[in-house]
């Protein structure tokens, strides 16, 4: 039954990321990606398409709390990607609210990645995502993540600005 072994090994990497989010070191967290990657070779795209795309924002989000921990940037890059991919599937037709969450996601990566980047193309990107999961969050009358979210634009915003004080204008040095 392997389908049902990777739905096990989802919610394995789901407790797997809540203790290592928990924990100082990075052990955990490891083992939750790992995890979810072994459940993706069952969740396939073509044979489960939204399993697949919960389990790549499953993995976006254990990538990000991965990455906001290493001090360079390729696991938030790939937490950038997962979400993305899931995006394939979680569509505002199909299944909005679940592009909210997987958009909500990809712009905490995105912000994380302009941050370290000191980017602020990235933090626009960021927020552009996290606006749309605003309006998708306020129109399905979900309370709890709207608040959450709105509270990230603002704090997106600041930063934005932040960024935009430290990049000079074109053909300035």
């Amino acid at each position: 039954m392997p389908l049902d072994w990777a739905a096990m090994q989802n919610n394995l990497g789901r407790v797997l990321k809540t203790l290592g989010e928990r924990e100082s070191g990075t052990a955990q967290l490891e083992e939750a990606v790992a995890t979810y990657r072994a459940a993706l070779e069952e969740r396939t795209h073509d044979r489960v398409p939204l399993d697949w795309a919960m389990t790549q924002m499953n993995l976006g989000n254990a990538l990000q709390s991965l990455g906001e921990r290493e001090s360079g940037t390729a696991r938030l890059e790939e937490a950038v990607a997962a979400h993305r991919a899931a995006l394939e599937e979680y569509t505002r037709d199909h299944v909005p609210l679940s592009q909210a969450y997987s958009d909500h996601g990809l712009a905490n990566g995105l912000a994380a990645l302009a941050i370290r980047e000191k980017s602020a193309p990235r933090m626009e990107e960021a927020l552009t995502c996290m606006r749309a999961a605003v309006e998708i969050y306020r129109q399905s009358g979900e309370t709890y993540w709207l608040q959450k979210a709105t509270v990230r634009v603002t704090e997106m915003e600041a930063e934005l600005g932040n960024l935009q004080k430290r990049t000079p204008p074109l053909g300035r040095h």
